[in-house]
């Protein structure tokens, strides 16, 4: 799971930096194609764990918005969904600051230890429609 976790950050670094936001938007908005499996919580618990262990050894940009991704679209491939938030906040020496976070349900994935400084700017996929 770890070589996944590094290889779906490796593509989401690369669709950050190359596509526009709206076919980002459209891929983190993407449902499951299966059903969740029995056991979803343990699959998410190694999903966000590799993740962020992939992110920290990566030598390229890994931060929120490609960690976010690349949790989602493997949570997604496992028939499991999540939401990628997308929020800003003021910071008083770096001005307007952004963070994503992913949650399936009422669980953090990654980026949710500092979700709660931030204002809900957008989620994907919108609950709303």
């Amino acid at each position: 799971m770890l070589v996944e976790a590094g290889a779906a950050l490796a593509v989401a670094s690369l669709a950050v930096r190359l596509a526009p936001f709206r076919r980002i938007a459209a891929s983190a908005s993407r449902p499951p194609a299966r059903p969740a499996p029995a056991d979803a919580a343990a699959i998410v618990e190694r999903v966000g764990w590799a993740v962020r262990a992939a992110a920290r050894r990566a030598r390229f940009r890994a931060v929120c918005i490609e960690q976010g991704l690349a949790a989602q679209w493997m949570l997604r491939r496992r028939g499991i969904a999540a939401t990628m938030h997308y929020g800003v906040a003021r910071d008083p020496e770096r001005g307007l600051i952004a963070h994503v976070w992913v949650r399936t349900g009422d669980r953090d994935v990654v980026g949710g230890e500092s979700a709660d400084r931030f204002t809900l700017l957008a989620r994907f996929p919108d609950p709303g429609g």
